[in-house]
């Protein structure tokens, strides 16, 4: 998509609200950003945006070394939500992790919950560091809106606690990696709140597929004849799932 010749080149995630006229002051990262890095100055323009208020164009008020301030001008987006989609996902390796979530924000997730499963191999996830991904990816891709990564959590748990109701329930798509994981006809799903489920490098074990495979609220899917690495099924399932159910359709 080819911006607009008066479109700001900068884009920055603020947590204010954005209006006509509205004051934003800057912290001192985001004025490191603005001023040292992308060498704006005073009088120069920066889209903003807060995750709710859309896309509002901004003009640089004042620049200091450890802060300063922008004000609103006008709103040159308006505000687009993703569909009620979820990524669930077992961290992997950092930089593959990393890789998850930002294309899972470019891709439209709503919210990306990392699960600690029984093959799980990084026991850690600094939700923080995932978060700041998160909002980069939304900065760089023009989007509105950036999805909350959640804190860790085990997948028995979350299964035990799933909105499995009739009335609005939130549906997981799991992508099976074993050999016998039936195809999808999508036209056959409901739209609605659903989630994407993808495990981790070493797969599921065998306790926690037939788990899976009880859960009546859980679709096995297969991901093709070939066994992906858990970052490239993040984003196919993604893809498949906007392609067919979502706001790609």
């Amino acid at each position: 998509m080819t911006q607009a010749p008066d479109s700001p080149r900068v884009r920055l995630y603020v947590k204010h609200p954005l209006g006509p006229g509205q004051p934003v002051v800057l912290a001192q990262d985001q004025a490191h950003y603005l001023f040292n890095v992308m060498r704006l100055g005073v009088g120069n323009n920066v889209a903003l945006f807060n995750g709710t208020d859309g896309a509002w164009r901004a003009v640089v008020r004042d620049a200091g070394r450890r802060g300063g301030t922008l004000e609103c001008r006008d709103q040159c987006a308006p505000q687009r939500d993703p569909p009620d989609l979820w990524l669930l996902f077992a961290p992997v390796k950092k930089a593959r992790t990393d890789f998850i979530v930002e294309k899972a924000t470019e891709l439209g997730a709503a919210r990306i919950i990392p699960v600690q499963t029984r093959f799980t191999s990084a026991e850690r996830v600094r939700t923080d560091r995932l978060q700041a991904h998160a909002v980069e990816a939304a900065e760089q891709c023009g989007a509105t809106f950036v999805p909350e990564v959640a804190d860790l959590a085990r997948l028995d748990r979350l299964l035990a606690g799933w909105d499995s109701g009739s009335n609005g329930a939130r549906r997981i798509l799991w992508a099976d990696e074993s050999p016998d994981a039936p195809g999808v006809a999508f036209s056959s799903l409901a739209p609605g709140p659903w989630a994407v489920l993808i495990g981790p490098e070493g797969g599921f074990a065998g306790a926690e597929r037939a788990k899976l495979r009880a859960l009546p609220f859980v679709t096995p899917l297969a991901l093709g004849p070939r066994i992906l690495r858990a970052d490239t099924a993040a984003v196919a399932a993604l893809t498949l799932w906007q392609a067919h159910l979502g706001d790609w359709a």
